[in-house]
């Protein structure tokens, strides 16, 4: 334990907090991670991402595309990402720090269908409603980032991702997150467009006005496209963040502690990837992890396991000393 304290620094936090784990039952999970991702390995459909594991000291099997992670691999790429991520806004009033002890507000997304106020029907999402949902949480005062909360379902599927990201882009003045960017290629081009605005790539690692995310897929697989965004953001040096969905009795195991291992071994293994990549990147630790409703086939996003969920994520963050962003439920 004396050795784990000097690799992995834990923050005591300040103020009204829900404590759900005691110092030891979070070096507890801390190690059965560090063994599932150094005996049964994490599966990495990108050859280029395999060949920056290899390099950086993982175990990779080449033909089954598994990289197992050594302990000392993990926790220094967990000691060299940042333990503060900028959120700047396009207007500095709405910029935001992620760290301990810093709590802001985004929307939820991405939705697919969506009410339509003026003709009461449910119907599919368009770009115009993205435009709609990003200049809404503009005028939001207790909103403080924009994730992309729709997709833009009426334009030609291998360009939605990048014309939703100029309605967004062009509809509010704080930070946008991206959460449905499908390939490398397209988080190359949302970067371009970040840096247009800012006024150049320099400016924009100063002050990142876009971010994104990726998730693995549960459980323990990143796959070509994720990995592909990955390393575009490292190499940009602008924020990526690694959100784990497993979902506890479905791609985990059903017990609480057991989903959490498999999350913090997937959010884990992406943010070692960033850290191989580019040493110093800016990385968040992410969760929409939740619980599977054996009955109906779905995730229970609003059940109270999820809130229970997103508190122990928070605090193996903290833990790890890296910003988070949870799902809320």
């Amino acid at each position: 334990m004396a050795k784990l304290k000097q690799r992995v620094s834990y923050r005591q936090k300040e103020g009204l907090s829900v404590d759900m784990f005691t110092r030891e039952e979070l070096a507890q999970i801390h190690l059965a991670t560090l063994r599932v991702l150094n005996e049964a390995g994490v599966k990495i459909y990108n050859d280029e991402a395999l060949n920056v594991f290899s390099d950086g000291g993982c175990k990779v099997d080449r033909s089954e595309k598994i990289v197992r992670i050594p302990q000392y691999v993990l926790e220094e790429c967990i000691r060299s990402a940042p333990s503060s991520v900028l959120l700047a806004g396009r207007d500095p009033k709405h910029d935001r720090v992620l760290e301990t002890n810093r709590v802001s507000w985004t929307n939820f997304g991405s939705g697919i269908k969506i009410y339509d106020v003026n003709t009461g029907i449910l119907r599919g999402t368009t770009t115009q409603d993205v435009r709609d949902t990003a200049l809404l949480v503009d005028y939001l005062d207790n909103v403080d980032v924009y994730s992309q909360a729709v997709v833009a379902r009426d334009t030609p599927k291998e360009k939605e991702d990048l014309i939703a990201a100029e309605a967004f882009l062009t509809n509010t003045s704080k930070h946008c997150h991206h959460i449905d960017l499908q390939s490398g290629k397209s988080a190359k081009k949302f970067i371009e467009m970040g840096a247009a605005i800012a006024g150049g790539m320099d400016e924009l690692k100063k002050r990142p006005i876009i971010s994104a995310l990726i998730c693995p897929t549960s459980p323990l697989q990143i796959s070509k496209e994720g990995c592909d965004i990955i390393m575009e953001f490292a190499k940009a040096e602008v924020p990526i963040n690694i959100l784990s969905m497993a979902l506890s009795g479905g791609t985990a195991p059903i017990t609480i502690d057991g989903t959490l291992v498999v999350h913090n071994a997937e959010v884990l293994a992406g943010i070692v990837l960033t850290q191989l990549v580019n040493k110093g990147a800016p990385v968040i630790y992410g969760s929409s992890t939740a619980t599977f409703d054996m009955k109906t086939g779905t995730a229970s996003v609003g059940s109270p396991e999820l809130g229970m969920i997103s508190a122990c994520v928070a605090c193996l963050a903290q833990f790890y000393n890296l910003p988070s962003y949870t799902a809320g439920g």
